[in-house]
């Protein structure tokens, strides 16, 4: 069971890489891509206690071959609204802000940072989500660095890309 971490600021490609690589390893074998923009629980507390429990519970289900049931979030409704199993796969790849952080790191995962320049990074969301999301990018920014200085997130991937 291979476990994948793609990390770095919002905007940097880590969907495009996800994408890529799951193309890749389903050739192989089964392959399931986990977005952090579903299990995250709104603007606010994102990067918190929260998605880290449901992050090591994916990854030692996964580790251990045994499904795991996680709840998605609706940005529409900004609540919880459908749970979803995940079931064990031979290649899991959970991207997003938050991705590799140490209790994935710790349970083996093979991780990836992507970097990007923050003004191409919020130019890259914008065109992507819309103009609706701007108010909330500047606070987003500020948290997503705060998360990773406190994780040491880019310092302890073990691929370096930049966009």
């Amino acid at each position: 069971m291979t476990l994948l971490a793609i990390d770095g600021p919002a905007g940097a490609g880590k969907t495009t890489l996800a994408a890529q690589l799951e193309k890749e390893f389903a050739s192989k074998g089964s392959v399931r891509v986990v977005h952090l923009d579903d299990l995250y629980s709104g603007w606010t507390t994102a990067l918190g206690n929260d998605l880290t429990e449901v992050l090591d519970r994916l990854a030692s289900a996964h580790i251990a071959g045994q499904p795991c049931t996680v709840k998605f979030f609706n940005w529409i409704s900004m609540s919880f609204d459908r749970e979803e199993i995940i079931e064990p796969t031979d290649v899991l790849i959970l991207e997003g802000v938050g991705a590799a952080q140490v209790i994935v790191r710790d349970a083996g995962a093979i991780t990836y940072w992507i970097d990007v320049e923050p003004q191409i990074g919020i130019q890259r969301v914008l065109e992507r989500d819309g103009s609706v999301v701007e108010p909330y990018m500047h606070q987003w920014q500020i948290d997503q660095d705060k998360h990773f200085a406190r994780d040491e997130t880019r310092e302890n991937c073990e691929f370096k890309l930049t966009s």
